[in-house]
């Protein structure tokens, strides 16, 4: 079940209140783009990203920003796969349990298509697909069956490769629909997240139970949150998987030590190698996943 060659990515700055915990957390697009392609040189083939306000550090949706991180790396490097977050705007925050519906601060909910405008006004390779609602302890993510075919049908159209998100088994079956109906192409491309609070635990069982409920010939990856990120990228390599590290997901490189993506990069690849497994390149992963090779940029 070892995989033979597995890919390696990057989740480059999440949108968590991370970047008072480690100042190596990139905030602005030049900081973003600069943190990916360190990645990307340390053996990451894809970098799924994410974008802040370069003032406070927030979480953003703003399209501009995604389009100068996206125009920073393709200037530098046109070889790195883009993976550019569908997940924004599918936050709320439920206010007191006489009013629920009177929002709190932190809520940030839109439609499928503004959740989506960046990606197909970009077209990268892939964007992500959270395919299911779920509790980040008193924030609900939510996103509905019918949000999540009017993306994938718009992914498809701009042929953008779909990662299905997926955090707990009931995901799965609802990707699974969306396959069966057409909007999602096979081999479909899964990320099993583990370790989200109330979501599926970062535990060998959990990534097999989650593994074996795949549809047959899926491409998939796997990560976990904190001290267990790179156990669990050990155990998706073990599982025929591949690799997804990066400071969305982890801060520490070790006990109190704060790391930088491309340390957290070459610490899974070293792992990945120790198993006996090569690290695929990023024009080794554009075949493997079936996209185009790009001619390579020049380097200034």
């Amino acid at each position: 079940m070892l995989a033979p060659e597995v890919f390696i990515t990057c989740a480059v700055t999440g949108s968590a209140d991370s970047v008072r915990k480690n100042p190596n957390v990139p905030v602005t697009p030049a900081q973003i783009a600069a943190s990916a392609l360190d990645a990307h040189a340390a053996g990451a083939a894809i970098v799924h990203l994410h974008v802040r306000d370069p003032q406070t550090g927030a979480a953003s949706r703003d399209p501009g920003l995604f389009r100068e991180v996206v125009d920073r790396i393709r200037s530098r490097d046109a070889d790195v796969i883009l993976n550019l977050t569908g997940g924004m705007g599918g936050d709320i925050v439920l206010g007191p349990e006489e009013a629920p519906l009177e929002f709190r601060a932190g809520t940030d909910f839109v439609g499928p298509r503004e959740r989506m405008v960046h990606i197909l006004d970009l077209r990268p390779e892939i964007g992500s697909l959270d395919c299911g609602s779920l509790n980040f302890d008193e924030l609900l993510y939510g996103t509905t069956p019918g949000f999540l075919r009017t993306m994938a049908r718009a992914y498809q159209e701009k042929r953008i490769r779909p990662e299905l998100e997926v955090f707990e088994l009931g995901h799965i079956e609802l990707a699974k629909q969306l396959i069966a109906e057409g909007f999602i192409d096979q081999p479909a491309l899964f990320q099993l997240c583990l370790g989200i609070r109330y979501g599926a635990p970062a535990s060998a069982e959990a990534m097999t139970a989650m593994r074996d409920a795949l549809p047959p010939g899926s491409r998939w990856s796997a990560f976990g949150l904190g001290r267990l990120q790179m156990p669990m990228a050990a155990q998706a390599v073990l599982l025929g998987g591949n690799v997804r590290v990066g400071l969305e997901d982890n801060l520490y490189l070790d006990k109190g030590v704060a790391a930088t993506n491309a340390q957290l990069v070459e610490r899974a690849r070293s792992i990945i190698e120790l198993l006996g497994v090569r690290v695929l390149t990023s024009q080794e992963t554009r075949a493997r996943l079936g996209f185009a090779i790009r001619p390579a940029a020049p380097h200034s």
